[in-house]
């Protein structure tokens, strides 16, 4: 049997408030949604002015992130490249940037999904987050 590591929700709320705070220093309006390892919805927050929207594809781009393990964008990249099969793979809803997996001791234990603003900004604010829980490299 094998121990892995897991958020908690003090984890989850640090993540949270950390991506808040780089989407409100840059005026940018987004959603953020922070999901476990099995792609489950643990935070959802919509900033004031963020289009309906985001509310679908934050979430959707954490899952796409924690289920494949590996940021969002690296499915877009593939697609854009010529991959189109991907756009069929299962379980995988937002295939965009936005989406950073949160690795601790080489396990994938959740991801953050950012949606409002350029994907490269969304990827930030993600990346923001997760670096609040000062995890090494």
């Amino acid at each position: 049997m094998q121990n892995k590591p897991y958020l908690t929700l003090d984890d989850v709320k640090r993540i949270a408030a950390a991506a808040e705070a780089e989407a409100l220093a840059n005026k940018w309006a987004v959603c953020i949604a922070i999901v476990d390892d099995g792609g489950h919805l643990l935070w959802l927050q919509r900033l004031d002015g963020t289009a309906p929207i985001s509310a679908q594809i934050a979430p959707n781009k954490a899952r796409t992130s924690v289920l494949g393990r590996r940021e969002s964008r690296i499915y877009e990249e593939m697609i854009n490249q010529g991959r189109v099969s991907f756009l069929s793979a299962p379980g995988l809803e937002a295939l965009l940037e936005g989406g950073v997996p949160i690795m601790v001791e080489g396990h994938c234990v959740g991801a953050v999904g950012v949606s409002g603003v350029k994907s490269t900004e969304d990827a930030q604010i993600a990346k923001a987050g997760i670096a609040a829980l000062g995890l090494a490299g």
